[in-house]
């Protein structure tokens, strides 16, 4: 049964970005939801609006300043090398709680969690993180509840995931949750992706490369 959030119509979604930003974190799930056409609204927000790029290369472009966004119903944050920095970044870390606060639902992907554990929007809540980097995620939150095996994890409007692909995932968690099972097989189907349904099973749990973490 879908949960009495209070969201819009269409449904607004803001994506952060930050330099060295995981591409895969922001732009699967964006995939997923931007399959819902006219249904959803997308802006893309960072500290400064304009080019960032990417911890592989290639740039995004933020709308608008993260300050100046307004209410997003769904406030995407991915990972990436570049949590490391923005980690201690004050003026960041502010406006994205701000940001949390005022959202309908708060999606993180990866080492997005780091970051609002970080602005200590996660406090005595439930989360995950990229297995790769747990134990740095959860040095940056030390009152979060954290769970060190699943796929993603919910607690009411909070949503966390596992590392990169499993923001897809969790992102057709939340379709399913906002519009019905149905509505998120469907997009898997035309996305040709193999939804891992069950958010309780993380395959990558023990995996151990710190060399990688993002």
């Amino acid at each position: 049964m879908p949960r009495p959030f209070s969201l819009s119509n269409p449904l607004t979604i803001s994506a952060v970005l930050f330099p060295n930003f995981e591409l895969l974190d922001v732009y699967g799930p964006l995939e997923m939801f931007g399959v819902l056409k006219d249904r959803v609204s997308i802006t893309i927000i960072a500290e400064f609006s304009g080019e960032i790029a990417s911890s592989c290369g290639p740039r995004g472009v933020a709308d608008l300043k993260i300050a100046d966004a307004p209410a997003a119903d769904i406030l995407l944050v991915p990972g990436g090398i570049g949590t490391r920095i923005e980690v201690e970044n004050t003026s960041f870390l502010n406006a994205l709680r701000i940001q949390a606060e005022k959202a309908g639902i708060v999606a993180s992907v990866c080492t997005g969690s780091a970051l609002l554990a970080k602005a200590g929007f996660l406090d005595g809540k439930r989360a995950t993180s990229n297995k790769i980097a747990i134990d740095w995620v959860m040095a940056q939150g030390p009152r979060v509840h954290w769970v060190r095996e699943a796929r993603w994890v919910e607690d009411e409007n909070l949503f966390t995931s596992s590392g990169v692909s499993a923001g897809m995932d969790m992102s057709l968690g939340i379709i399913e949750v906002l519009f019905g099972l149905d509505v998120s097989l469907e997009i898997a189907r035309f996305a040709e992706y193999t939804w891992h349904r069950d958010k309780s099973v993380d395959p990558f749990a023990n995996l151990q490369a710190p060399d990688l973490a993002n």
